[in-house]
């Protein structure tokens, strides 16, 4: 609904005349002429259509309507004043209340906010799991981290990490008698699909694999429980990179196939731009991409140390490549 209001600067001229019963002592309380403020007065009691003062010789003295409609301009702004002094204390305190959505918060953010105490014992962290995307200007959220494009208009957005899609499973899968030596052989165990089963189509036509009518396998609507399932031995999961970084960290998961499909969403951290440069905010953006910049070094380690496996010494020798 449109608000009908008057101007802002008569509202508050007015309000202070009123409190004051003195144009000239409004003056001096907003910096301004004592002939600025009667004629922003002026000015409210024209678009109003009734007097709010009687200008008298001994004075100004405020009629009845004046005296009614200052109580309700004083009380609007009392809560302006209220609701600006607890903004900027959220803004200026220790606390960082950060959006994201269930996957990010269970599958990457949860398992690493002890590390985050331990450096920054000041700062207290109040997680929202979520899957809308909120609004700066209505909630009380400080930071966000999202999943897409990262043109959201109006907001501070820094990439958090490089994302592919690419098949896991859990080690005890891949030791199996059957084996994944090649990518058909992803079709002999049950596929773990999000959403529909076209991630496994696009990867298996990239990986040069023929088959796509054999695919199979429970369809889930979250990343999280797909992850989850493949860590339990109970299938092949197509998984995003920061997604399923903890888990091929720490051996839960590996990859069979190195073959992966770039993505064009990515993970973001995002805040109003207004309040990017705050200290609690870098803070917070800076260790979260530390955090990523770890991962992406010890995924690199554990595909540099799979490979190395698969190289044999040449009768002379020398390693192969």
């Amino acid at each position: 609904m449109r608000r009908s209001l008057p101007p802002l600067n008569a509202l508050r001229s007015f309000e202070a005349a009123a409190r004051h019963q003195s144009f000239t002592r409004a003056a001096d309380e907003l910096c301004v002429t004592q002939g600025a403020v009667s004629h922003q007065v002026k000015a409210l009691e024209a678009e109003l259509g009734l007097k709010l003062f009687n200008r008298e010789r001994q004075g100004l003295a405020i009629t009845e309507a004046g005296r009614d409609y200052s109580a309700v301009v004083r009380d609007a702004f009392d809560s302006i004043a209220l609701g600006t002094d607890r903004l900027l204390q959220r803004l200026r305190s220790g606390v960082i209340t950060v959006s994201t959505s269930p996957d990010f918060a269970a599958k990457w953010l949860v398992s690493r906010l002890g590390r985050f105490a331990e450096t920054h014992p000041e700062t207290e962290l109040k997680i929202s799991a979520t899957m809308h995307h909120v609004d700066f200007t209505r909630e009380d959220v400080d930071l966000a981290i999202r999943h897409g494009a990262g043109d959201w208009a109006g907001l501070d957005a820094v990439n958090l990490c490089f994302e592919e899609l690419f098949p896991v499973c859990s080690p005890a899968l891949l030791r199996t008698r059957r084996g994944i030596h090649n990518p058909e052989d992803v079709l002999q165990f049950p596929l773990l699909h999000l959403d529909d089963r076209r991630d496994w189509s696009r990867w298996l036509e990239a990986a040069g694999a023929s088959g796509e009518g054999l695919l199979h396998g429970p369809i889930l609507n979250h990343a999280s429980m797909l992850i989850d399932a493949a860590i339990d031995g109970q299938g092949i999961a197509l998984a995003r990179t920061a997604l399923a970084a903890a888990d091929l960290i720490y051996g839960r998961l590996v990859k069979p196939f190195q073959a992966a499909l770039p993505l064009k969403n990515r993970y973001w951290i995002v805040c109003p731009r207004a309040t990017s440069s705050m200290p609690k905010i870098t803070i917070f953006r800076k260790w979260l991409l530390a955090e990523a910049a770890e991962d992406a070094r010890r995924l690199g380690a554990r595909c540099d140390e799979r490979k190395s496996r698969h190289i044999r010494p040449r009768p002379n020798g020398q390693a192969g490549g």
